[in-house]
């Protein structure tokens, strides 16, 4: 029997993964006490709802001193990417820097001649909670983006300075564009960012129409997200995009994967894989396994699937606009994608394409996240997981907080 210091106390579901799970809607809802896939689902909601949450407060305030030296976005986990959105939907072209801060306080430089956007989703995360009041005492102009009646709220009302409220409802790594959406119309107001209504709106019906798809009822045969699910179940998954956009959705991904199913993974931009990372597809776990694999093996038999094998995941991109917006040649980017495809067929490691579409930016970005988002959830559910409740965090949160006095 598990103790509580053998560390598998409260630990529930299967190490492999069955497909027949995500095939009773029922049942599946049933392993989803939580209602992670409800609140993937709202992804388009969130949209709509920050949208309008940050029309009514008052960033042009932001502007009234001009243009910043650099914008800090600080923020830890998913609130902490919401700086990389920003960074990657402004382009290279943003006429100051976009930095994202995930640890508590602000760099020593910022100072009055800067912006610092605060992100947490519980409005009591200590990164962001000290960037707020890092930023507040040093004459920083501050946005604060959170929890409604939150310590967050209270530092940005007793700076005067604006406040997002962002109602959670979800996890924080189920609410990216609740909190994303406030932080580029912040940028916006500041001349930084173009993100128009029309983006706004197709970028939520993309979601909605994605979610759709990727609804539990569906089969796994039309339904994308169970499919990528099942073809990365026992694998050690590398996610690469294959530009800077891309590269956010896939380090996303791998963000999902391992808190969703729990499962390693490996992500990163395809030009810096080219440089030496590409090599894992002739390792163990890549080439070698696929060389030594029995072809007569019962790939259902334990006993003869000893070795486990990375699965790829290639995010493409495309570009909008091959002169203006791209930072390399989209023809570059496409033919690295296409090489790497390539690298991998010959190795015989499997590979999963994720391509984005839509007319700007921001909905390209949501197009690439949708259903690995998904995924990542039928993938836990797969193992009999239960995709929001995760006992290590908890178990992580009382080893690291310090015991009461009185106990110790």
């Amino acid at each position: 029997m598990a103790s509580p210091e053998d560390g598998t106390a409260g630990l529930t579901g299967r190490r492999v993964a069955d497909d027949s799970l995500l095939e009773d809607e029922k049942a599946m809802l049933g392993n989803d006490p939580g209602g992670m896939l409800r609140a993937t689902a709202s992804a388009g909601a969130q949209v709509r709802e920050s949208a309008a949450l940050s029309a009514e407060a008052n960033l042009s305030v932001l502007a009234d001193e001009g243009r910043p030296r650099a914008v800090v976005v600080a923020g830890i986990g998913t609130a902490g990417l919401t700086g990389n959105i920003l960074a990657t939907v402004a382009g290279h072209r943003c006429p100051v820097p976009v930095i994202g801060h995930r640890s508590a306080g602000v760099p020593g430089w910022v100072g009055a001649a800067d912006v610092v956007i605060a992100v947490s989703a519980s409005g009591r995360s200590p990164e962001a909670l000290a960037a707020a009041d890092a930023a507040a005492r040093r004459g920083a102009r501050l946005v604060a983006i959170g929890n409604p009646d939150s310590e967050l709220q209270a530092i940005a009302e007793r700076a005067r300075a604006p406040f997002i409220p962002v109602p959670r409802r979800a996890p924080a790594r189920a609410s990216l564009w609740g909190l994303a959406v406030p932080v580029l119309l912040a940028a916006r107001s500041l001349g930084l960012v173009k993100v128009n209504e029309a983006d706004l709106a197709e970028t939520a019906a993309r979601l909605d129409a994605d979610a759709e798809r990727c609804r539990p009822g569906a089969e796994s045969f039309v339904n994308p997200a169970k499919s990528l699910a099942l073809d990365l179940a026992g694998s050690v998954p590398i996610v690469w995009g294959s530009s800077p956009l891309a590269t956010v959705a896939a380090r996303r991904f791998a963000d999902t994967l391992a808190a969703n199913a729990r499962y390693p993974v490996m992500a990163g931009a395809l030009g810096e894989a080219g440089r030496g990372r590409v090599g894992l597809l002739d390792g163990p776990f890549g080439g070698l396994a696929e060389s030594s694999r029995d072809i007569f093996a019962d790939l259902d038999d334990d006993d003869n699937n000893e070795s486990t094998r990375l699965r790829l995941v290639v995010m493409r991109d495309g570009g909008l606009n091959p002169q203006d917006e791209a930072d390399e040649p989209v023809a570059v980017e496409e033919r690295r994608a296409d090489a790497v495809q390539v690298l991998a067929e010959r190795r015989g490691v499997r590979c999963d394409v994720v391509t984005a579409e839509g007319g700007s930016a921001l909905e390209r970005l949501a197009s690439l996240v949708a259903v690995p988002d998904f995924a990542s959830i039928y993938l836990a559910l797969a193992h009999g997981l239960d995709p929001m409740a995760v006992p290590a965090i908890n178990e992580m949160k009382e080893l690291s907080n310090p015991m009461p006095e009185g106990m110790q």
